[in-house]
């Protein structure tokens, strides 16, 4: 018995590892270029989650400044009205005083 192969197995064996090989390869290219996809992604959702808290800090900034405009307003207000209790209790102190002769 002779353990040698014949040469047309030999020319089969190497069309199928060739044709294996092919495969292989595109496969690897594929996989080689969704990797760099997924890279590209992570990138733009890192700079995305950096431009989110930029906005975040931002807002709360924003939410602190017109909380003092809103404040103005509402203390503008209270001294208003604090000024015209005032006088109305003194024009009505003066009326009784009046009236009681003082």
């Amino acid at each position: 018995m002779d353990p040698s192969i014949s040469r047309e197995e030999h020319k089969e064996f190497v069309r199928r590892m060739d044709e294996a090989n092919e495969r292989q390869s595109k496969r690897i290219s594929i996989l080689e270029e969704e990797v760099r996809q997924i890279g590209d992604l992570t990138i733009s959702i890192n700079r995305m989650s950096i431009s989110i808290e930029n906005m975040t800090v931002q807002l709360v900034e924003q939410g602190k400044r017109l909380q003092t405009l809103e404040n103005r307003d509402g203390e503008m207000w209270r001294k208003v009205t604090g000024y015209l209790l005032t006088a109305i209790v003194g024009i009505v102190i003066g009326f009784l005083f009046q009236q009681i002769g003082l």
